[in-house]
């Protein structure tokens, strides 16, 4: 992708872009700087723009380039390019810089790792206009056959995000240069519904019984509030309102960064109940003059990684429960709200859940689990009903 950077040695600013399939690099003598960052941005969209319309000029740009001798050395080779539309890493390289303005930072790097690593690779040279059918089905043939670092091929979730990304560039130029996309009509692999296995009421009870003391009010809010893991992560004391018993989730923390929430339905308040009220309190007393409710020895934030390494799967193992990753804590209070015979409505906006279908679609199938109601009510209901029917006769 098209970047700014800086020079180590001289401080100086300088561009980073491709052009006639040749990685190009051009000094500024701009001093790294906001307001200097700011001035070479618009140098390089300019440069991006010209490019995509095949009106760059390099020479008139970059007068006293070092890279003229090599870009003429290829020119013989393109000189009809100008007419043609661009080519996948042309125009990938623009449609990621217009569109990484809407996207957190952990998205944008795993955009710019899907895009450089796998499509522009694999697309290299192509006119956008010129891609066929064939080859982005043999794209993501490709794509199923790769591995991750541990030897596991990757998941068909994974395989979907790069085609959902490739096809979103290849709509994207069909729109701007009037042709008729190549990506219709293929569909994204299947995926198995996610394994959700919330907590049994006595798993809870065993887990808060026997946790590492100074995680048990941790556990504790997680498995009563249904917080995601980057919103427990990013909790800080002045969201924490005691007065109306309300928790305000207004940020996450995602690798680091703080950050909004995963959407907007995410900015909500979420009620204490009386335990997790106590727990706050005693949190409170251990962590009030740190500015995150959930802090390492450090004062840092808690690193989840490193909590579900070395104290959540490790616990679950002497406890000989099933292994379980932490964000079950999440669905176990969910089930815990439907049993108990809260609204569903409530529930949603607990959860942080726009409406109610996610909520009757991933839940409620795991209530009799928690309530050991298997229909007995019903069929003792229908029976009755039955014998008041004979009597009547």
């Amino acid at each position: 992708m098209a970047s700014i950077s800086v020079r180590k040695d001289t401080g100086k600013l300088f561009l980073d872009f491709r052009f006639r399939n040749i990685r190009c690099r051009e000094q500024t003598e701009l001093k790294d700087s906001p307001a200097n960052r700011k001035r070479a941005q618009n140098l390089l969209d300019r440069v991006q723009a010209e490019i995509m319309l095949g009106i760059f000029d390099y020479r008139a740009t970059f007068p006293n380039s070092t890279n003229l001798q090599k870009l003429d050395a290829t020119a013989s080779v393109i000189t009809s390019s100008a007419a043609q539309n661009p080519n996948m890493e042309t125009f990938a390289d623009l449609w990621f810089n217009e569109n990484k303005v809407l996207w957190r930072k952990s998205y944008t790097n795993s955009v710019t790792n899907i895009i450089e690593g796998r499509i522009i690779p694999f697309f290299k040279g192509i006119p956008v206009d010129q891609i066929t059918k064939q080859q982005v089905l043999a794209f993501r043939t490709h794509i199923c056959k790769l591995k991750k670092k541990n030897g596991d091929l990757l998941s068909p979730t994974h395989v979907n995000r790069h085609m959902k990304l490739l096809r979103a560039i290849l709509l994207e130029a069909a729109d701007r240069f009037a042709f008729t996309s190549c990506y219709r009509g293929i569909k994204p692999l299947k995926v198995a519904k996610s394994d959700i296995k919330p907590f049994t009421i006595e798993e809870i009870n065993l887990i808060l019984d026997n946790c590492r003391e100074d995680f048990r009010e941790y556990f504790l809010i997680r498995f009563f509030t249904g917080m995601r893991t980057a919103e427990i992560d990013g909790l800080k004391w002045k969201y924490v309102d005691f007065a109306n018993r309300r928790i305000h989730i207004r940020e996450t923390l995602v690798k680091g960064e703080v950050t909004y929430t995963k959407n907007d339905a995410s900015q909500r308040e979420i009620h204490m109940s009386e335990p997790v009220y106590n727990a706050f309190l005693l949190m409170k007393l251990r962590t009030q003059k740190f500015e995150y409710v959930f802090v390492n020895r450090a004062g840092n934030p808690l690193d989840h990684n490193g909590v579900t390494k070395r104290v959540w799967y490790p616990l679950l193992r002497a406890l000989q429960l099933a292994k379980r990753n932490p964000y079950q804590m999440r669905h176990t209070a969910a089930t815990l709200w439907l049993v108990s015979g809260e609204s569903p409505e409530w529930i949603a906006n607990q959860m942080g859940h726009a409406n109610t279908e996610m909520l009757f679609r991933v839940y409620s199938r795991y209530v009799p689990n928690l309530t050991r109601n298997d229909g007995s009510e019903a069929n003792s209901l229908f029976s009755k009903i039955l014998k008041s029917g004979n009597k009547d006769k």
